[in-house]
């Protein structure tokens, strides 16, 4: 794939005083004076746009760049991207520098590519209509992917991409241009305050919804989702805006899918089957990853997370309810849509740093079609970032933090993380302001039945109608 960019340069003439020439006539030929006074403007100022740089950086699977790739001259950058599985995606970083003493204004950005549905481009971070002032620089992604939703082997393999950026002198009289990002083909603008879509400031390249009624409404099938984030691989995170039911995370001793265990050294050992109430880990240890993506069989059962414990043979009753029962009563269209994709699984803990949250969540990893909300979902969903930003401060706020949020809900709901079994009682993490108003989120037993919102991902190359309200919701053309 191959990637020019022609910058169009504008030639700009400044006319000074080159020669004048002024005569005085007086009413007699021999009394005539001439002066000539002789002198030169010289242009001193230099018109030079051009690129300077291009980096890659893999941001999902195990793409590779070509031999040689990226490369770039002063007009023109170049890159070729090997893609070997479905999901793979490459970010090329191309900057663009003034380097001369006029102001530049981009007029126009042409795009062309070969329209391969298996072959996704996506441009971010540019706009028309942005000014590059002399001596400033800017610099823009490209990011190149192998279509999640692909299933069998695609008839084209190549696809080319052509950006022609046409850059002018800036006149002084432009309007600043706001930043914005791609939200299923249409240009979103990114807020730093208030509802509306955020730069996720603790994931490059990610975006968050934020607030108490921003515009994330889409349909899908019959039902109305909402727009959680939009991840670096391009997928659209959702949750359902209504509940489906009451369903418990696990169930208790005695039941189908039981995972009680009377063997010490399993995750959900009890000494006697009348005290299982359920075991709160998402997945099996035939499914359950590490942050490097290794099946585990393992993992801590304590708060002080010393001790490994082996993980039960089956998956959370909730787990497989969601993607049995409630995947297969889903449309085929909607089907179409989800992608396989990676759920963060592990603990969470109290803490007053949302840091230490999206580091424990993201030691185990599930990989799977539908599962449930993160806690740090909850918590970056909130637009009150300096009252609302981590699990403590959460709770101490409560009140305040339910008025910024559109994911609040006065009924309870299971996440999909676990807290640490402690040895005394099977606890998930939950959000639950009906029983606990001023500590809404706690641990709360496995056992118990609470309202389930699904949580899936769906795929990078759609393309929404509508402009996110719940009127008029986005939906896929």
């Amino acid at each position: 794939m191959r990637q020019r960019f022609n910058v169009r340069q504008r030639n700009y003439i400044i006319l000074g005083l080159c020669s004048i020439l002024l005569i005085m006539a007086a009413g007699y030929a021999a009394f005539i004076t001439q002066l000539n006074i002789n002198g030169t403007s010289n242009i001193t100022s230099e018109w030079k746009v051009l690129i300077t740089n291009i980096q890659s950086q893999i941001v999902n699977g195990t793409p590779e760049d070509e031999a040689g790739s990226p490369s770039h001259t002063n007009t023109t950058a170049n890159f070729s991207t090997k893609l070997y599985f479905p999901g793979d995606r490459m970010q090329y970083t191309v900057t663009v520098e003034n380097q001369g003493s006029i102001d530049a204004v981009l007029k126009t950005i042409e795009t062309t590519d070969s329209n391969n549905n298996a072959i996704l481009f996506e441009i971010d971070r540019i706009e028309e209509g942005e000014v590059l002032k002399a001596g400033e620089e800017t610099s823009f992604t490209v990011d190149v992917a192998y279509n999640s939703s692909t299933t069998e082997q695609p008839e084209n393999l190549t696809s080319d991409l052509e950006v022609t950026l046409n850059y002018e002198q800036a006149t002084g009289e432009e309007e600043e241009v706001g930043n914005s990002t791609n939200i299923g083909g249409n240009k979103v603008a990114i807020t730093e305050s208030g509802d509306g879509l955020y730069s996720d400031e603790y994931t490059s390249g990610r975006y968050v919804y934020r607030g108490s009624n921003p515009d994330n409404y889409i349909k899908l099938g019959e039902d109305m989702y909402r727009i959680i984030s939009k991840e670096t691989d391009g997928t659209y995170k959702v949750i359902k805006k209504e509940s489906i039911g009451k369903f418990k995370y696990d169930l208790e001793y005695g039941n189908e899918n039981t995972r009680y265990s009377s063997i010490e050294s399993d995750y959900c050992y009890k000494e006697n089957n009348e005290d299982y109430k359920g075991c709160n880990v998402w997945s099996s240890k035939y499914d359950t990853l590490d942050a490097n993506l290794s099946t585990v069989t393992t993992m801590e059962k304590n708060l002080d997370l010393t001790e490994k414990y082996n993980l039960p043979s089956n998956d959370s009753y909730i787990n497989t309810y969601l993607n049995n029962n409630f995947y297969n009563g889903l449309s085929n269209n909607v089907k179409s849509l989800i992608v396989k994709h990676n759920f963060n699984i592990g603990h969470v803990l109290f803490s007053d740093k949302l840091e230490d949250t999206l580091r424990t969540e993201s030691e185990y990893i599930w990989q799977g079609k539908i599962g449930l909300l993160n806690i740090s979902d909850y918590i970056k969903a909130n637009s009150n970032i300096n009252a609302c930003n981590s699990v403590n401060s959460y709770n101490v706020n409560a009140i305040l933090c339910s008025e910024t949020n559109y994911l609040y809900s006065e009924n309870p709901s299971f996440s999909i993380s676990p807290r640490p079994l402690n040895d005394s009682s099977e606890p998930v993490f939950a959000i639950n302001y009906s029983l606990r108003p001023n500590n809404p989120l706690h641990d709360y037993t496995a056992y118990n039945a609470l309202d389930t919102y699904p949580v899936f991902y769906i795929n990078a190359a759609v393309k929404f109608l509508g402009n996110g309200t719940e009127n008029n919701p986005y939906q896929i053309i």
